[in-house]
């Protein structure tokens, strides 16, 4: 019985001893105060706006000339194949975003005169969009062709290079 106490003692002793005098306990319950992260920094960007590559207004002409042509022709072809509304209005549009874009680098008597082939894209345009069943395709294929026709007649580069801007 008194090596059972003396073994109880000793052990609660030994406890009380590594408890209270265990560095690793003191750490484990003391707060620690919170360091500065002045090595994190916040990353800023400045916005820096890009011109893209500088093209003379020659190059420029010739792209949305061949830009315009290319979604025309899409457009006559989506007309004739009767393919979806969506499709030939979308055709539609950027035809007409290019005619604008080359508009832009026009003198006024040639804006003018790319004035009326746009009002007739745009007429075109509205029409298909009003005729949800495609029943006058063809009709707008034949408008379409014609335009294109006209436009290619007239401002080609070499008709227009002396009115660009």
């Amino acid at each position: 019985m008194k090596a059972r106490k003396i073994l109880r003692l000793f052990v609660i002793l030994f406890l009380i001893g590594n408890l209270l005098g265990c560095e690793a306990f003191v750490r484990k319950f003391t707060r620690k105060t919170k360091k500065e992260n002045s090595l994190k920094q916040e990353m800023v960007l400045a916005p820096e706006e890009w011109s893209g590559p500088q093209m003379t207004s020659e190059q420029m002409y010739r792209q949305y000339f061949l830009f315009w042509k290319s979604w025309q022709d899409e457009l006559i072809e989506a007309l004739l194949q009767k393919k979806s509304q969506k499709k030939q209005i979308d055709c539609s549009l950027e035809a007409i975003k290019n005619l604008l874009g080359l508009r832009t680098l026009l003198n006024a008597q040639a804006q003018e005169k790319l004035d009326n082939y746009i009002n007739q894209n745009k007429d075109l345009r509205d029409s298909i969009s009003r005729d949800s069943y495609g029943s006058s395709s063809s009709s707008y294929a034949n408008s379409a062709e014609r335009i294109k026709r006209n436009i290619l007649k007239d401002f080609s580069y070499n008709k227009i290079k002396n009115s660009l801007l």
